[in-house]
């Protein structure tokens, strides 16, 4: 099977990536030197549809190294890299993706990795298992199970379960403890403003910071906004999550009135029109938009344009719409994930945690995935702890233990 990417010649920028992000993720590196020798995927076939940047390919080097035979592609048309694809196609995987690709060509690069006949996917958004329900069902007989890593993905999976229509067991690695508490929060809090600092080069610290949506990544961005000297406002649906964000410190109002005083927005909500027509006919002349929600919706980019004159690129990731009063609204990324389409994505310290989720994940499918219903799963707590006692051990951090008695004690409570 022939990959398609951009150009085989990049392939030494992408070890070189690739090399070093394995120097930050221990999790996955005591998972490969177990497994590269035991090999339990030796015969299966994967297809993996992830953000395919440095941390990604290790994962995906990973599995190829405990027997499986892989596919990728990327789960976002601007988050892959193209010297990292270059790299596993080098090292034996099979790639379909590039940079930047059109919407067919993104459709046609998942439909290319199917051909291998997975036992195995882990999906990123929803994109993959559509497909497989959709245009590939043929192949569902032979699917044992799969993962999700996102918010998104596993709406979009508790979905189709609750009409009766998921044709195989799927573990929602996104609601593992190791994965959202960390990956969702810290992850996503830095990687979102590194991509909007590198792309923008304007400071943040006095700024009106407006976070759309209080759930675990709204907080990680709240927080690294705040952090950065931002005056943070939060607007949410959900009465829990308000009051959670106000308790947290931040101030609390509806877009409508936010609207109007942001210089910076921030959507990560995983909903459509956040951010619509309503609310730029009130924005300040120069507010900045960016979204961190896994699709280009949640910013209504067709009602931006409606009521603009012009839209051109600025600087690079950053596109100017001038209004017809004169005011100018910049989107960054293209409303896409700002912290992948214009940065690196999550920090390896981090993603070692999700991959470690998502490794881990596969492994329960390959032993009990036969015999697991067809439906969404949590993945089991003793994996969670498993990943965290690794973490912990590789960076030489030691914690108490219960005594005896300590153990019975808490049996009788």
């Amino acid at each position: 099977m022939e990959s398609m990417i951009r150009d085989i010649k990049l392939a030494p920028s992408g070890h070189d990536k690739i090399n070093w992000v394995k120097n930050f993720m221990p999790v996955m590196v005591a998972v490969d030197k177990e497994f590269s020798v035991s090999k339990p995927f030796a015969g299966k076939k994967m297809v993996i549809t992830l953000h395919l940047e440095a941390k990604t390919a290790y994962m995906a080097e990973i599995f190829h190294h405990a027997g499986a035979e892989v596919a990728i592609t990327g789960s976002n048309p601007l988050s892959t890299q193209d010297d990292v694809a270059a790299a596993l196609v080098e090292d034996g995987l099979h790639v379909f993706a590039w940079h930047d690709c059109t919407p067919e060509e993104y459709d046609t690069f998942i439909n290319k990795a199917l051909d291998i006949k997975p036992d195995f996917v882990i999906d990123d958004g929803g994109d993959l298992v559509h497909m497989l329900h959709t245009k590939r069902r043929e192949l569902l007989s032979g699917i044992v199970g799969g993962s999700e890593e996102t918010t998104t993905g596993v709406h979009r999976l508790r979905a189709l379960a609750n009409e009766g229509k998921l044709e195989f067991p799927m573990i929602a690695a996104n609601d593992a403890y190791c994965k959202y508490l960390f990956d969702n929060r810290y992850g996503t809090g830095q990687s979102t403003w590194d991509g909007i600092m590198r792309t923008t080069n304007v400071v943040i610290a006095g700024k009106n910071v407006v976070i759309a949506g209080y759930g675990w990544c709204g907080k990680g961005g709240a927080m690294r906004a705040r952090g950065l000297g931002a005056n943070v406002i939060v607007t949410e649906v959900d009465p829990i999550k308000a009051i959670e964000a106000v308790f947290d410190g931040f101030r609390v109002m509806p877009m409508d009135e936010a609207a109007k005083i942001g210089d910076i927005f921030l959507t990560l909500t995983g909903d459509k029109d956040v951010i619509r027509k309503q609310h730029f006919e009130v924005m300040k002349n120069g507010a900045i938009l960016a979204n961190s929600g896994h699709f280009d919706v949640e910013i209504n980019i067709p009602e931006l344009e409606s009521l603009s004159v012009s839209r051109r690129p600025v600087r690079k990731n950053i596109e100017e719409f001038k209004l017809k009063d004169g005011r100018k609204i910049y989107l960054l990324a293209e409303g896409r994930l700002v912290n992948l389409a214009a940065g690196d994505g999550h920090p390896a310290e981090i993603m070692d945690l999700s991959f470690g989720v998502q490794f881990f994940s596969a492994l329960h499918l390959l032993h009990h995935g036969k015999e697991m219903a067809k439906g969404v799963h949590l993945m089991p707590e003793e994996i969670n702890t498993k990943i965290a006692e690794i973490k912990l051990k590789a960076s030489g951090i030691a914690i108490d233990a219960l005594t005896p008695e300590q153990k019975a004690y808490l049996n009788m409570a």
